[in-house]
């Protein structure tokens, strides 16, 4: 079966609703983000000052390009992995998409104390996820196999839900 693969701006829950979903459905779990901090020995903030933007999205293509090759696995992406036109087409070709959604005051109390997303360390993290989220919006969508909704519910009721729909 085709990996699961989330994806949705950064504070959405794609990390914490993956680990659950992939518990439900008996499949392993992989955190791009996470994958690419643990090769590397440094966090995505550390690599985003040394390498750049630039570089850390080359390491995640890389990673993506790697779970891809697997089957039957949750994936929980980075916010941006969808910049890259090469991401979409391996995430269409490779994985089952599942887009999680959440309003912008949503994102901002969940990022909002968060200082290890280096796109949010500027002057008002409010309108950089606004700007962040109009830019990618389009983008998630195109590779969306399925829209989740996140708002009034807990990681655990989105985990069941999309479990349920993904099964049927």
């Amino acid at each position: 079966m085709k990996s699961i693969v989330l994806v949705g701006p950064m504070g959405v829950g794609k990390s914490t609703i993956g680990r659950l979903l992939a518990t439900s459905l008996r499949r392993d779990f992989y955190d791009t983000d996470k994958l690419i901090e643990d090769r590397a020995g440094a966090d995505i903030s550390w690599i985003f000052d040394i390498e750049g933007e630039e570089g850390f999205r080359q390491r995640e293509s890389n990673t993506l390009s790697e779970l891809c090759q697997q089957d039957d696995l949750v994936i929980a992406t980075g916010g941006g992995i969808i910049v890259r036109e090469d991401n979409r087409k391996l995430l269409n070709k490779y994985g089952r998409v599942v887009y999680l959604t959440a309003s912008i005051s949503q994102l901002v109390r969940r990022t909002d104390k968060d200082k290890k997303r280096p796109l949010l360390q500027v002057d008002d993290p409010k309108q950089k996820i606004i700007e962040l989220l109009e830019s990618r919006d389009p983008l998630y969508r195109e590779v969306a196999d399925l829209i989740v909704e996140t708002d009034g519910k807990t990681p655990k009721q989105v985990a069941e839900s999309l479990a349920e729909q993904l099964q049927a």
